[in-house]
């Protein structure tokens, strides 16, 4: 009774653990999506007359905030994807609201595109990071969410300081 419980359980193990596909990758590629919903919508909810605001002058102005989303999001998605970041005409904090989110959106866009083909197998392999030694793709992929997630907060603390709800206070009826 023993081996044929240990036969069928050898037997049926691999496709069970094949089954469950790759579960951080999976994970990941959902948060991006989420957090790109919630970042695009945070820089649309802002005015345009104020993406020059910035709560203290030491502080990135809203834009500036928009604008290295945007470049660290081809870096980023680029590396942890294993492809090449898009080339792409320069944009700086003075193209205003509409180019800025336009932009946001285009590097969502590649985020997608660039982790398409990321699954579990990858996330151990060392990656060139900003000019210095090779970093655990897992490593990049933690870095990138914790960034997400910094600059989320930034953008919801600056919409609030203008008397305005962020994105995720809205969907919990706040």
């Amino acid at each position: 009774m023993r081996r044929a419980f240990t036969a069928i359980l050898v037997s049926v193990l691999p496709a069970v653990a094949a089954a469950q596909g790759s579960p951080v990758a999976s994970a990941f590629k959902q948060n991006a999506q989420d957090v790109a919903k919630n970042l695009i919508a945070a820089a649309e909810e802002m005015p345009a007359d104020k993406y020059s605001f910035r709560p203290t002058p030491a502080q990135m102005s809203f834009a500036m905030v928009v604008t290295h989303l945007a470049q660290g999001n081809d870096y980023l998605c680029g590396k942890i994807g294993g492809s090449a970041a898009p080339t792409r005409a320069k944009i700086d904090t003075s193209a205003g609201k509409d180019a800025l989110v336009a932009r946001l959106k285009e590097t969502f866009q590649f985020c997608d595109q660039a982790l398409a083909s990321l699954d579990d197998s990858k996330l151990g392999e060392g990656v060139p990071f900003f000019g210095g030694k090779a970093m655990a793709r897992a490593s990049i992929m933690t870095l990138t969410t914790a960034d997400w997630a910094d600059h989320y907060s930034q953008s919801a603390i600056y919409l609030r300081l203008n008397g305005l709800l962020p994105p995720t206070a809205k969907k919990a009826g706040m």
